[in-house]
């Protein structure tokens, strides 16, 4: 069985059918064209005379075909369009519609593989043929991101047939809500979308309430730079959010539940209007679910894609047409939430757990993970590694696990794998930190990470090479939340803007020796006095720079280098003399007439006219100008 489904030995993946293809349909894969590549199968087979279904039903209706379906997003974003042959588990990878003929004569009638099509490790002469045997799957704990990969996402029969919506009607039909929220608590599942908070105890705190009304919302707000997780899941697998909906309206006594989207995932949101419908007209959301006499309705709502709404309350303010802002805690939303009722937030992944939680038990949800920070984590890799994707590991995984070990290494900005190449890790996103070659060896948990100032955040993470210039990186991340901040908050609204104007500072050769000790002091009061999460921690990328790569601030400030070669104001281009052959060209290309000499001698360059534009050393043959490292030739 693939490493997809070690959790699910009683998945029948065939439903039937003879073989199956299955091609990845996330939203990576189908910006490369997978739906090209889904077409070109249906004409192939057909061409071939294969009997093909298109759609699983029932197991009669499938014998004896071979069925060409969509999945939702496999993880290896890196190698896709992917194309997965059931059961012999092939994994094609890069496919394009080209490839389809010879997948068809060669896999599907003659019984062999299309070599080419399989996956290579970077530097080594093994061929994978399929995800048991790829260290980017076998070394990861696919819980949450398990189904997603198989199932199609829009055909509620499978998600059913694989154990769907058993454990919502065994909330429904065998625990109370107390039992419920009990089993949650004794699990030590922590929100997922950056708090860690006790799921558990905000369940139990809303179930305690005496209200008319109760509300269940999921934030699928997802905004954080280079993260995918929670739209990977509501495309690939959205009922189990449905689900998980369901499990917590159950417990706190809600009756509605919401799914806040960002308008920018079509596809989720489309996917998910299809799941809510198909569960209605099943019966399974309704008035009378599974015959309890219980009510449950569940609505999507796209979001306006403020990154601010990712708070709760802020959320909640969007949801009821009011300007997403927060507001001060307490109440909290348990107490006091949408519509002044009585709500519980929680964000996809920490929904899509509580599934598993209810169906197995608290102690096999345990078995994974650390003490404090039980099960797994989905994490969005991404940046300088060999395997960008989605990946889900135990809480407790090392970084150098999961770069160098499922991300397949540090690479070069060329491509190549460098050993020595691994500089940093931004991880959470604009409200998370960074960790250097020192945290390689460090658990990744809620408590660890908060020990050395970063936090798990949402789940981005984001690999940087040495070429990297981290002032850069801290700038870009300070741009961000800057740009997001709602206004509400003095100390945030200017702050933050003070500090992007400091950091502008520093990356253009303005600032003096007072910027730094003035940018920190700045950093640390917008970190104290703001009042939601997204002010509290916009300071972190640049803290955390400022603490593990003082060398390079202090090299942008007083030596006015750029040590990556990344600050385009601060770069000093020259021309090496044993290099220079005085041929000239590049005088002629430089628009601001900068570079002077003889003809047949060595060139220089004027500093004080050069506009750092790059266009010298795109010009000159034998790699004569230099100082421009970094991307700016």
């Amino acid at each position: 069985m693939s490493a997809l489904h070690r959790e699910c030995d009683h998945i029948d993946v065939l439903m039937g059918a003879q073989r199956r293809v299955v091609i990845c349909a996330g939203t990576g894969c189908v910006a490369n064209g997978a739906m090209k590549v889904y077409a070109a199968f249906q004409q192939e087979m057909a061409a071939n005379g294969l009997p093909v279904l298109l759609e699983l039903r029932t197991e009669n209706d499938n014998q004896g075909k071979t069925a060409v379906t969509r999945s939702g997003c496999q993880g290896f974003c890196q190698m896709g369009p992917l194309v997965t042959i059931l059961p012999e588990n092939i994994l094609y990878t890069q496919v394009k519609p080209a490839d389809v003929a010879e997948i068809v004569t060669t896999s599907l009638m003659a019984g062999k593989t299309v070599e080419r099509l399989l996956y290579c490790e970077p530097g080594k002469d093994h061929v994978c043929q399929g995800t048991d045997d790829i260290p980017f799957y076998t070394r990861q704990q696919r819980f949450v991101l398990g189904d997603c990969g198989t199932i199609d996402p829009e055909n509620i029969d499978e998600y059913i047939r694989n154990g769907g919506y058993e454990a919502a009607k065994k909330a429904f039909l065998e625990m109370s809500p107390e039992a419920i929220c009990t089993e949650v608590a004794e699990s030590g599942l922590r929100g997922r979308g950056g708090g860690g908070f006790p799921t558990g105890r905000k369940w139990e705190a809303a179930r305690r309430q005496v209200s008319d009304k109760k509300y269940v919302i999921c934030n699928a707000d997802e905004g954080d730079p280079g993260a995918f997780m929670n739209r990977s899941v509501m495309e690939g697998n959205p009922h189990s959010v449905i689900e998980g909906l369901m499990i917590a309206a159950r417990a706190i006594g809600a009756d509605e539940t919401l799914v806040y989207v960002r308008a920018e995932y079509p596809l989720a949101v489309q996917r998910m209007r299809r799941a809510v419908k198909d569960a209605a007209e099943r019966g399974i959301l309704g008035t009378n679910v599974f015959g309890s006499g219980c009510a449950i309705s569940c609505e999507i709502m796209e979001g306006a894609g403020a990154f601010v709404c990712g708070e709760e309350t802020a959320m909640i303010a969007s949801i009821e047409g009011q300007r997403g802002m927060p507001r001060p805690k307490p109440p909290f939303p348990a107490q006091s939430g949408l519509w002044g009722k009585p709500t519980i937030i929680n964000n996809v992944e920490t929904l899509a757990h509580t599934v598993r939680i209810v169906r197995q038990g608290a102690v096999r949800f345990r078995e994974l993970g650390t003490p404090g920070s039980p099960g797994t984590k989905t994490f969005a890799l991404t940046g300088h590694v060999a395997n960008t994707g989605l990946i889900e590991v135990p809480f407790g995984t090392t970084l150098r696990e999961i770069v160098h070990n499922i991300g397949g290494g540090v690479t070069k900005d060329d491509g190549s794998i460098d050993p020595a190449g691994f500089k940093a890790v931004q991880i959470g996103g604009p409200s998370g930190g960074c960790l250097t070659q020192e945290h390689l060896d460090l658990p990744m948990d809620f408590d660890s990470l908060r020990g050395v100032g970063a936090m798990v955040g949402s789940g981005g993470l984001v690999a940087m090479n040495q070429d990297t210039c981290m002032v850069a990186v801290a700038r870009f991340f300070m741009e961000f939340t800057q740009r997001e901040s709602c206004g509400k908050c003095v100390l945030c609204r200017e702050g933050t803007r003070q500090m992007l104007a400091l950091m502008d500072d520093i990356i253009e050769g303005r600032a003096t020796e007072r910027t730094l000790p003035l940018l920190k002091e700045l950093a640390l009061a917008v970190q104290k006095g703001s009042l939601c999460g997204l002010g509290k921690t916009a300071p972190n990328p640049v803290l955390s720079t400022l603490r593990h790569f003082a060398e390079e601030y202090e090299a942008h400030v007083r030596d006015k280098v750029c040590p990556a070669g990344q600050c385009k104001a601060l770069l000093k281009p020259w021309i090496n003399a044993d290099k220079c052959k005085g041929c000239g060209k590049c005088a002629k290309k430089c628009p601001v007439e900068a570079i002077g000499g003889e003809l047949k001698q060595p060139h220089t360059i004027d500093q004080d006219k050069c506009i750092k534009c790059g266009v010298c050393a795109q010009s000159c043959k034998f790699g004569a100008v230099e100082g421009l490292q970094g991307g700016q030739a």
